[in-house]
């Protein structure tokens, strides 16, 4: 039996068209979702462990140790690195999604010709790749609406126990909406990657390289995304400039909501340059 045989036949079996496609990304991929929510998940309850109980025993530690001694210091620092790999782990899954979308979501259908032979069935290819990005998208958007929350919560219950490093890049980046913007633009340059080179390997590599090049300069021009504060007296919860100049917690939230901005201006802009790509060559 042909390739084109076997479509046809799976087709009939299940809904047609756009109506089936969804459930057939989700089957395709089921593996990387199944590990997605695993990870968003076991975040998640890492985070409330470290909160409601590793937590509460630094403090119980503390407390019991003489004022001259320095005893609880290593639950403390328990707690807190905890705290940090969480952040960092989830800040950096933009470097899964943009391999995955480049060298499996996309790449590897249109290396294959998986992609070709779903559109001589009832999809177009503008409405296959809707689809294709629609479905990750709405999952990267639900894990962080799971995740921000939790965390933002986990970050403020125990600040005693923590240093005040919230314009760290990680804890930057996954108390707010930034997170999700990391993610969904890892997708669409994923997916912009494997369009224009077609295969899935080099795809991959290239759409990693491009989300850690642009992580790195935002990283770098962060401070520079909101007006300084010149008149603040220096204390351990400012941010310190390059010349000279505060930022203070007080701007998390324009700052955070600016670069989501930008990080969401990208994503759209890859987004319709895929689109663009494809009804090019399919036309």
């Amino acid at each position: 039996m042909t390739a084109v045989a076997v479509g046809a036949t799976a087709s009939t079996r299940s809904p047609r068209g756009l109506r089936g496609l969804p459930w057939t990304v989700l089957r395709l991929h089921r593996s990387a979702l199944i590990v997605w929510a695993a990870f968003v998940l076991g975040c998640v309850g890492y985070l409330v462990w470290l909160t409601e109980v590793t937590a509460k025993s630094a403090h119980t530690t503390l407390a019991a140790c003489p004022r001259s001694e320095a005893c609880g210091l290593g639950s403390a620092y328990t707690y807190s690195t905890g705290m940090g790999w969480i952040s960092t782990f989830f800040y950096y899954s933009f470097w899964a999604v943009a391999a995955w979308a480049g060298g499996s979501l996309i790449g590897r259908e249109l290396e294959s010709g998986t992609a070709g032979l779903a559109w001589t069935q009832d999809v177009t290819p503008t409405r296959w790749l809707a689809v294709k990005l629609a479905v990750p998208a709405l999952l990267i958007v639900l894990g962080g609406a799971v995740f921000v929350p939790v965390h933002r919560w986990a970050w403020s219950a125990h600040r005693d126990l923590m240093g005040d490093t919230w314009f760290f890049s990680d804890a930057f980046a996954t108390r707010g909406p930034a997170v999700v913007a990391y993610g969904l633009c890892a997708l669409a340059v994923g997916t912009l990657a494997a369009l224009l080179l077609g295969r899935s390997l080099p795809a991959l590599g290239v759409a990693v390289a491009t989300m850690i090049v642009l992580n790195q300069f935002i990283a770098r021009h962060r401070e520079d995304l909101w007006p300084t504060v010149s008149d603040a007296k220096p204390s351990t919860d400012l941010w310190p400039t390059r010349d000279g100049t505060y930022h203070s917690p007080s701007q998390f939230w324009p700052m955070h909501l600016v670069e989501t901005g930008i990080l969401l201006t990208i994503t759209t802009l890859a987004t319709t340059t895929a689109f663009w790509l494809l009804r090019r060559r399919t036309a």
